[in-house]
């Protein structure tokens, strides 16, 4: 009886051992690999881009550009924002981003203390660099790496040359900017300034307005009543053209005056293909996003330190009517 057990023991263990070889043999000689850990399969650096206008063709254009940059490069890059500039959930996505630690994050410039707040003290706090993009923010107050998008200094030059070359060297000038005048109207205006106080004759007036249409209708009115010779007009900000040209064009017809305004409104290109513009600012948002994101992985990478905090500036044209038709 005793032998039998050993038997039967000694039988057990060869064929456990055979399959236990076997198995192990298959392990070794097969192609067969380890998963891949999930750090493996994460992207370089994980970037967001926030703005406060999703879906608009000008944001859609930086994204774009942003995503593509950033698929070349082994990095991820997540768009997020507000609709119709809410500033609210606007500044909560800039909280968000921070607080899940993104490696970079490239926003829209918003000229508010809330903002740089933001930008100064919470994302400095945890070391993640902030790049400004289309609008910019002045670099003390919000402690950007830099800013991309267009000199709007000269953008408002351009529009002013243009303004002097179809109106002429005198007549009345109105500027309508929004009510929070934010670092990049202040830029425009400036440019504007800078070359019509060459000319003694023309004269300026400068308004602020909600950026409701009601009431961007409301300050049109108000100022064609006041300003009843007026020559020109020039919509600092892009997103006033629309409403604003609707009641110039209530009162009278609007081919007799000079229009100008930006690209960066969802409005305007249709309004210059209209006939309603004489001119608008176009920009490089698709650039925009490509340079942004380059410039944030040669930063995180240690490539390009420290980055040009005067920032970088992509191209610029006045775009007339007759070319946009």
């Amino acid at each position: 009886m005793r032998k039998t057990v050993i038997l039967v023991l000694g039988f057990a263990c060869v064929v456990l051992f055979y399959f236990t070889f076997m198995s192990a043999d298959k392990v070794f000689r097969s192609d067969w690999q380890f998963p891949r850990t999930s750090a493996e399969n994460q992207a370089k650096y994980r970037l967001v881009l926030i703005t406060q206008e999703l879906e608009t063709p000008f944001w859609d254009k930086v994204g774009y550009g942003a995503i593509e940059e950033a698929r070349n490069n082994g990095a991820r890059i997540e768009v997020w924002g507000s609709y119709n500039k809410n500033q609210e959930d606007f500044l909560k996505k800039i909280e968000i981003a921070i607080d899940s630690k993104v490696d970079g994050i490239i926003v829209q410039g918003l000229d508010t203390d809330d903002f740089k707040n933001l930008t100064k003290i919470k994302a400095a706090f945890y070391g993640i660099p902030i790049i400004t993009v289309a609008n910019d923010v002045p670099m003390a107050e919000s402690l950007r790496r830099t800013y991309v998008g267009s000199d709007q200094f000269r953008a408002g030059q351009l529009i002013a040359r243009q303004l002097i070359a179809d109106m002429g060297k005198s007549g009345t000038v109105i500027l309508l900017g929004d009510s929070r005048a934010e670092y990049y109207q202040k830029q425009r205006l400036n440019g504007i300034d800078d070359v019509l106080k060459q000319y003694p004759d023309v004269r300026t007036e400068y308004a602020e307005t909600l950026d409701t249409r009601e009431q961007v209708i409301s300050t049109t009115q108000n100022l064609m009543n006041r300003l009843p010779n007026v020559d020109a007009f020039i919509a600092v900000n892009a997103n006033l053209a629309g409403a604003m040209i609707q009641e110039i064009g209530r009162r009278s017809r609007v081919e007799p005056y000079d229009i100008y305004s930006f690209d960066d409104s969802p409005d305007t290109l249709n309004l210059l293909k209209q006939g309603k513009l004489d001119g608008m600012i176009e920009q490089s948002p698709e650039t925009m996003g490509e340079i942004s994101v380059s410039l944030m992985i040669k930063w995180l990478s240690g490539q390009t330190v420290p980055l040009d905090t005067d920032g970088y500036l992509t191209d610029i044209r006045m775009l007339k009517g007759d070319e946009a038709r």
